[in-house]
């Protein structure tokens, strides 16, 4: 065992070491990503093989991707992955308890009870009595709370039940209302404003002409920190409507929700605490592994009436006192502790260290947008709310053409940027216009890597020739 460990701690420690000077983007041409893909598609052999053998082709599947661990992905929203958190999880797994019933790893569930309580009480501000569970991401989290609305507010008769969001909600929101149940035509989108946020009076208005037209308005979702700009819905105005309207309040908090643990955060986030649920994910701005969501809701009693379920075969478990199941509060009953890879690294590392951090991302993410604002070709439309700055070409004129061939050059753009494979950036589409995004949220990203991105876009965005 010794032996073994050791074979995979040095692969991993060898990694992590250079990750700096890894690429951003996978280094292999299409046609070798083909021949290595088809190779993993081959079954398992009779007998077994050579351990270090099997290490190396798993340093080539994991080489054949893009770099989301290390501090050039500043694309999409990044999920770097702490060190200690995959200790923690080394343990965990190696222990193998099972954490789908509190009586059966009462001290396990306790500990993770433990970082549910923190992320509702202490990070989102709702009152005692809130809890919630952890999840496998975001789009997990936000299918449970939508069930719980569901149930709450629309009991048995889902037929008119609507739902409503906006363009830039994440696309789980729809998919997580499809499959509570919810008719695609009762899923509304709503307006949003210039600034990309959801419009309360457009959201009250559509309301109002649904409920006149026989509907259920029953939930209500928005936004603290879109996948595509980072922007902030008017949080503590929609709780505003939802408490008028009686309809639930969700906020999807999966990307910008950790960054309350800063002053600014908490500034910009106000709101949270009137949300009747939240979704969070710890993989995105806790910097744990993927496959780590939270959601967290103002009453328990709510998610655990929506998800309760039982048989014969569970009659030999007790309750493990003031410990909720977790299998009584989502989908999964067959659920491994996922809160050692939080309380790990939370208690090893102190939560000031987490605050430092993001402090910093926020910081960094104001020195791209001023960089970046005065560049004479660029166009850079909104200030971040959060880590995400968004730019594009500006066209020469307001003229289609010129918008579509400035579309086509940003296309471009990106292309360039993204060959020097020292840092990859994504792209988006804002009100019909290809952009593109920057987005700071790598714990390993710090200002180096910061000024040699801007170098980078400085250099290819001079290059170009006006639109």
């Amino acid at each position: 065992m010794t032996e073994m460990g050791r074979l995979v701690l040095d692969r991993v420690v060898d990694r992590t070491e250079n990750l700096a000077g890894r690429p951003a983007t996978s280094p292999l041409s299409p046609q070798a990503e083909t021949d290595l893909v088809e190779s993993f598609l081959a079954p398992p052999p009779a007998r077994g093989g050579d351990l270090k053998t099997l290490l190396a082709r798993l340093d080539e599947a994991a080489d054949c991707a893009l770099e989301t661990a290390g501090p050039g992905h500043l694309a999409y929203i990044p999920g770097s992955g702490l060190y200690s958190a995959a200790l923690a999880e080394f343990y965990n797994r190696a222990a193998n308890r099972y954490g789908g019933l509190a009586s059966v790893a009462p001290a396990l569930a306790a500990l993770e009870e433990s970082v549910i309580r923190w992320m509702a009480r202490e990070v989102c501000g709702l009152p005692q009595g809130s809890g919630g569970l952890l999840t496998s991401g975001g789009s997990m989290a936000t299918f449970s709370a939508t069930v719980a609305a569901r149930h709450h507010r629309l009991g048995e008769d889902l037929a008119d039940g609507t739902v409503y969001t906006t363009a830039f909600a994440h696309h789980s929101v729809a998919k997580a209302a499809r499959l509570a149940g919810i008719r695609a035509a009762h899923i509304r989108t709503v307006p949003h404003t210039a600034d990309l946020r959801m419009d309360p009076d457009a959201a009250a208005a559509m309301i109002r002409v649904d409920r006149a037209a026989g509907l259920r308005p029953f939930l209500l979702v928005a936004t603290a920190g879109t996948t595509d700009t980072g922007t902030i819905d008017p949080l503590a105005r929609l709780a505003g409507l939802a408490r008028r309207e009686d309809v639930w309040f969700h906020i999807d908090a999966a990307y910008g929700g950790f960054f309350r643990l800063t002053a600014r955060g908490t500034e910009r986030l106000a709101g949270f605490e009137e949300a009747d649920s939240i979704t969070l994910d710890p993989h995105k701005t806790l910097f744990l592994p993927f496959g780590t969501g939270a959601l967290v809701v103002r009453d328990l009693a709510s998610l655990h009436a929506a998800h309760e379920g039982t048989g014969s075969y569970l009659q030999d478990m007790g309750a493990a006192g003031s410990i909720p199941d977790s299998g009584h509060l989502g989908p999964e009953l067959t659920h491994e502790i996922r809160g050692v890879r939080a309380w790990l690294p939370l208690h090893l590392h102190g939560v000031d260290a987490f605050r430092e951090a993001l402090d910093e991302k926020l910081d960094l993410a104001e020195h791209v947008h001023r960089v970046l604002s005065g560049l004479p070709g660029l166009e850079v439309p909104h200030r971040p709310d959060l880590s995400t700055v968004i730019f594009r070409i500006r066209p020469a004129d307001g003229s289609r053409a010129a918008v579509e061939r400035a579309d086509e050059a940003s296309r471009r753009l990106l292309e360039r940027i993204n060959s020097h494979r020292r840092v990859v950036l994504s792209s988006t589409v804002v009100d019909g216009r290809y952009t593109l995004r920057v987005c700071v949220v790598s714990h390993r990203t710090h200002h180096d890597r910061i000024t040699e991105a801007l170098e980078i876009i400085t250099s290819e965005a001079a290059g170009h020739t006006p639109a």
